[in-house]
């Protein structure tokens, strides 16, 4: 299999996030691909550590083989001091979601200090996977990293059944995501309220554990707005009831200001849903223009439009879906993921 690569990651990695889930998808699939890469828990505290994180991150790091390779998931590798990383003396790869300075509601002096920070780690790294090829050019225009030096390996996106649908006359829309600013959840609610004369109910699936203070305010919206029997907040589902989820689907909505690649883009593509969708970070290149409709990030107005679009014909959603399934039988598969990025680490 080659020389070892240890692929440390910061937090508890079954939290249910679109990045654990993908560096979980990667280490469940090493084996198949002839990919030594074997999985290192740095503690928490990611991506703003204290002294005892750092130190217990150094300590991790020297009782690892040298002669492995490290890739560190950029929610921590983007936060770790530059001189650190010049003191692991191995080859270093930052697998990087999306740069930690893109994370809205950051305030200035947050989003300085994060630039600052990646940029230098960024400078010590060997090689720089990403997951999206929008995400490559943000590296290179945020951070003057080289083209040449930066590697995408776009999440592989699981086999499933074509939606059936909800089968009901109001048709079911889902969003799925963590409840945190990033994803769009205030600006989607808004949209909604403008078509309180259409019929619908919307469904968003995502953990709540992550802002407290923004779960509260979606909360608070959802009933200023009069939509308590309309939009629900289900919390975090496990696989099967996800896959329900998509299942009883009629449409999917993605609000979000960012995304690095938007992984449950690519798993409603997967199932043949219409979607509507912003255009935030990655997520104009990730979802087909055939697949639904576009609109820009952080636009109630033209949100609500699009959705009112899918929503005033049957027929268009059914184009919609057919283009979207599609689409989804070609994305690519985990072990596609694995081997670009046991290619990277083969060349360091």
């Amino acid at each position: 299999m080659g020389r070892p690569a240890f692929f440390l990651i910061p937090g508890d990695i079954n939290l249910p996030t679109g990045g654990y889930g993908y560096d979980r998808q990667v280490l469940a699939h090493a084996d198949a691909a002839g990919f030594d890469l074997r999985y290192v828990g740095l503690p928490g505290g990611y991506p703003q550590p204290d002294d005892a994180v750092l130190d217990e991150t150094r300590r991790i790091v020297a009782g690892l083989p040298a002669d492995g390779v490290l890739v560190i998931d950029g929610l921590a590798l983007g936060a770790i001091p530059a001189a650190l990383i010049r003191d692991f003396a191995r080859p270093v790869i930052e697998l990087c979601h999306h740069p930690l300075a893109l994370e809205p509601g950051l305030s200035d002096d947050q989003i300085a200090a994060f630039k600052a920070s990646e940029h230098a780690a960024l400078d010590h790294c060997d090689a720089i996977i990403v997951t999206a090829p929008r995400t490559a050019e943000i590296v290179t225009e945020m951070f003057g990293v080289a083209p040449d030096r930066i590697a995408v390996a776009e999440p592989g996106t699981l086999p499933a059944p074509r939606a059936k649908g909800s089968g009901r006359t109001a048709p079911r829309l889902v969003a799925v995501g963590s409840i945190i600013p990033r994803k769009g959840y205030d600006v989607l609610v808004n949209a909604m309220a403008a078509l309180k004369n259409l019929d619908w109910t919307l469904d968003i699936a995502g953990a709540m554990q992550f802002d407290a203070a923004h779960v509260a305010q979606m909360r608070d919206a959802i009933v200023k707005n009069g939509l308590e029997d309309r939009v629900h907040l289900l919390g975090a589902l496990n696989a099967g009831e996800l896959d329900r989820l998509y299942d009883q689907a009629d449409l999917f909505v993605m609000s979000s200001y960012f995304e690095g690649y938007g992984m449950v883009i690519a798993e409603a593509l997967a199932r043949g849903l219409p979607i509507v969708s912003t255009t935030g970070g990655a997520l104009g290149d990730t979802m087909p223009d055939a697949a639904g409709l576009k609109v820009p990030p952080g636009d109630p107005k033209l949100l609500g439009d699009a959705v009112a679009r899918m929503l005033a014909s049957a027929d268009v959603r059914r184009f919609y879906a057919e283009q979207s399934w599609i689409a989804g039988q070609s994305l690519p598969r985990w072990t596609d993921t694995v081997r670009r990025i046991k290619s990277v680490v083969e060349t360091i």
